[in-house]
């Protein structure tokens, strides 16, 4: 199928690594121009390769998401760089702090801030960029956001982007903006939580595997990567508001 994303200009947080790295390799294949930010240059420019090795352009930033200015930042120079902005992936993810009774305040904002205010700040960025000619946004949370599970400040902050998606697609809708979220499972990929949980848990992870899921794998990151490129496409505009479930019909989020 050709997503006629050829010459559409599409923004990826946190895009050097996992899911987001993935989604901004699938945005190139299929013609994109693509701006992706990370926390490091070394990872940054590694990607920036990658992406511009088929031809493709691809521009980029080092931004720390917690912070609005860099944020902006980001957004701005992209759509000063690239081009009109068509597609927005809010990817950047992760947790602090240990299990719910014992995470701190600072940790259950910190998690907040990440995940989802992380959000909020780079949908509030980029709209304005967008307005003119409408586009699309997909918002990466987790099955986490209702399936229960360990360091509930993670799964709350992944509810709330749940929620934030289909709030935002009425707010969105007069500008031709659609905004939907993506709920992965358990995504295997190098260097990241399930891997090292493979390593140093293998007889854990074949218990899971084989309890938990349908097909006795994981989930790949470019699984994931396929599905949001297909929402961010017009292929899917008739889809708005959604939340996603890519997880290969897992039982539970964590292993028991």
């Amino acid at each position: 199928m050709d997503m006629q994303l050829t010459g559409k200009v599409v923004l990826v947080t946190g895009g050097s690594r996992g899911i987001g790295r993935a989604t901004a390799l699938a945005f190139a294949s299929e013609g994109s121009h693509v701006a992706i930010c990370a926390r490091g240059q070394d990872t940054l420019d590694d990607v920036l390769v990658e992406l511009r090795a088929g031809g493709g352009t691809a521009w980029g930033a080092v931004a720390d998401v917690t912070r609005s200015e860099d944020v902006s930042a980001f957004v701005d120079g992209a759509a000063s760089e690239l081009g009109t902005i068509h597609g927005l992936v809010c990817n950047v993810c992760g947790t602090v702090g240990g299990d719910t009774l014992e995470a701190t305040d600072e940790e259950w904002m910190a998690t907040l801030d990440l995940n989802l205010l992380h959000t909020v700040r780079t949908i509030r960025a980029a709209v304005p960029h967008m307005k003119a000619h409408g586009g699309s946004i997909v918002i990466v949370s987790s099955i986490s956001g209702w399936k229960p599970g360990p360091k509930a400040q993670y799964g709350a902050a992944k509810a709330a982007e749940i929620f934030l998606s289909s709030s935002l697609a009425w707010e969105l809708a007069p500008h031709n903006i659609r905004i939907n979220t993506v709920c992965p499972g358990s995504i295997l990929f190098d260097g990241g939580g399930w891997a090292r949980y493979q390593q140093e848990n293998p007889e854990g992870f074949a218990r899971f595997l084989d309890y938990d899921l349908p097909e006795k794998r994981l989930g790949t990151d470019q699984e994931v990567a396929d599905v949001i490129a297909f929402l961010v496409s017009d292929r899917s505009r008739w889809i708005n508001g959604a939340m996603i479930p890519v997880d290969g019909g897992v039982r539970e989020a964590f292993p028991r």
